[in-house]
């Protein structure tokens, strides 16, 4: 995925995260990748992909376990 670097990337990534929600991408009840992960792969810091994983659990999308990390939450 290319990220237009001219504007905040952080809802770029969440939207891209949402598209693999929505397709199925990522099963009810499973971890959901980490920051380290997410941030790796789209080459962003690990703020930035913190703040996409924040906006998806805003969005009631996915839930945080401490020392666990997210899951996908099973309405989604």
């Amino acid at each position: 995925m290319d990220l237009d670097r001219s504007v905040p990337v952080w809802p770029q990534v969440a939207d891209e995260l949402r598209r693999r929600l929505d397709a199925g991408r990522y099963k009810p009840g499973e971890r959901f990748p980490g920051t380290v992960d997410i941030a790796a792969e789209f080459d962003v810091s690990q703020s930035t992909a913190q703040k996409a994983v924040v906006a998806l659990r805003r969005e009631g999308r996915l839930y945080t376990i401490l020392g666990q990390g997210s899951f996908v939450k099973d309405d989604v």
